[in-house]
């Protein structure tokens, strides 16, 4: 069954971030042989001075497939991994949520969460009236606002940017689409307009691409480069992505 787990609240200044915590569970779920991985997504929050925050006061998702349906073995180990890995000072929060658990009010939740100064009370009540594991493990456990609304976000398909997928920090180099569609797994490739590029394209892939969450589609944005040079296209900078995704 397909779920997804999610965090915020874990780092502080000194500390690698959510994102990075993020990545380190989802191997360890693997690892552990508790569930398959389709991806990890951040999602940028709110900021606003009444919201405590550490930098950016992003969230993070992870798609995962509960391999024997274990969930409460998944959620044990999401747990115990926050409790030790969590910065010092930080209020983790964590949600754990099955596919058909997450309603539209889940998603508006995420969506209020990236305008909005929310309560971890109310978190709380949409949890329970849902039927969504909701837990705040450190601090004030303010995290289950965050965490929530990440769950939202990543459901409904058109918020963020991909911290993982397989193959995704390794890859380099010049690809046709078929290619990069063998050794990535992303749903669409698109222009900076969003806009299809065609079939015959050949893209080449500098450091580590960005690919967004679109249309409930994980996407790699693409520029056109010279028409002089061997390729059509190269993956979006990193700017640019974080200029669509914050």
């Amino acid at each position: 069954m397909k779920y997804i787990i999610a965090i915020d609240d874990t780092d502080n200044l000194q500390s690698r971030g959510t994102g990075h915590l993020a990545r380190t569970l989802a191997a360890g779920l693997e690892e552990k042989e508790l569930a398959f991985i389709e991806n990890v997504t951040r999602h940028q929050l709110y900021v606003h001075k009444d919201i405590p925050f550490t930098s950016h006061n992003s969230s993070a998702s992870i798609v995962v497939e509960v391999l024997d349906n274990n969930i409460d073995n998944v959620i044990d180990y999401c747990r115990n991994h926050l409790l030790k890995e969590s910065a010092e000072g930080s209020d983790a929060g964590l949600c754990v949520a099955a596919y058909d658990k997450i309603s539209d009010d889940i998603v508006d939740w995420g969506k209020r969460a990236k305008y909005e100064i929310l309560t971890k009370e109310n978190a709380h009540k949409l949890a329970d009236k849902c039927g969504i594991y909701l837990e705040g493990l450190t601090g004030e456990k303010i995290g289950v606002i965050g965490s929530l609304a990440a769950v939202g976000l990543r459901f409904n398909g058109d918020d963020g940017r991909v911290l993982w997928i397989k193959n995704l920090r390794e890859l380099t180099g010049t690809f046709t689409i078929a290619e990069l569609n063998n050794v990535l797994k992303i749903d669409a490739i698109l222009t900076k307009e969003y806009l299809p590029i065609p079939d015959a394209s050949s893209i080449i892939i500098e450091a580590w691409p960005r690919p967004i969450v679109k249309n409930k589609k994980v996407t790699l944005i693409v520029e056109k480069t010279e028409s002089d040079e061997e390729y059509h296209y190269r993956s979006a900078p990193k700017e640019f992505i974080k200029s669509i995704t914050e």
